[in-house]
């Protein structure tokens, strides 16, 4: 059985287990930590890669929902705790690599060699993590020149134009990430903002009747503070996942 391994955000306790080989967190914590008042209700209606651990406890071994990293983000981008944010961004800067590099939520301190082999090896340690720094800056790159680039010009933008200047190479793709991350969703096969989206000054939308059809529709699209945002999210995107890059 994998350790579960405690750690603490604002003095609210949330579980880590490795499942797998994949972090998870007890999906209950991280509800009451994120501000819902029905944590059950949360999970149920927001995650998608909910599991089951047997978990030793007082009353003995009980069945406890975990949850991996991307429902983390998920409860994250809907709840309305102001740390939220900073929630997330304790939980990718700190406690996954941790997690990833040591197994558990520790910070071990640098071993001091006693050999010449043992030197090389941490040379080489440091220098590989040299190198995956470097990758996941550049990674960032293509976003950050976007947004440089992007954020002082006027106008709204849709999501095929916010595709091109982020220079994605599949538009589906990055549909499918914009539902998937719970950005937006389909409503009768157009791309319309969560409700969680629509009061944040991201997003415009309009009405519109067709003149073929005469149907109505709506089209959502994004101001220029919502490209900067999506944007930065997209680079968080590749970093975590290199292969979209």
């Amino acid at each position: 059985m994998s350790e579960i391994v405690p750690f603490s955000f604002d003095g609210a306790e949330v579980r880590s287990v490795v499942v797998d080989g994949e972090p998870h967190f007890f999906a209950r914590d991280v509800a009451l930590t994120l501000g819902y008042a029905n944590p059950l209700e949360a999970v149920r209606t927001h995650c998608r890669g909910v599991r089951e651990f047997l978990t030793p406890t007082a009353g003995g071994n009980q069945n406890v929902r975990v949850i991996p990293e991307r429902d983390v983000y998920r409860l994250v981008m809907r709840s309305k705790l102001p740390a939220a944010e900073r929630f997330e961004e304790w939980v990718v800067g700190t406690v996954l690599p941790s997690i990833r590099k040591t197994g558990s939520y520790s910070v071990a301190a640098p071993a001091i060699p006693r050999t010449y082999a043992e030197a090389l090896r941490l040379a080489a340690d440091q220098a590989e993590e040299i190198i995956q720094k470097a990758a996941q800056l550049e990674a960032q790159k293509p976003a950050v020149e976007f947004v440089e680039r992007y954020v002082s010009a006027e106008g709204n933008k849709g999501v095929r134009q916010v595709a091109q200047l982020l220079n994605v190479p599949n538009e589906r793709e990055f549909i499918q990430w914009l539902i998937d991350s719970g950005f937006m969703y389909r409503l009768e096969g157009v791309l319309t903002p969560m409700a969680s989206q629509r009061h944040t000054g991201r997003f415009v939308i309009k009405a519109g009747v067709s003149r073929t059809s005469e149907h109505a529709y709506n089209t959502a699209k994004f101001t220029p503070k919502g490209v900067e945002w999506i944007a930065g999210e997209w680079a968080k995107h590749q970093v975590r996942h290199p292969e979209f890059a």
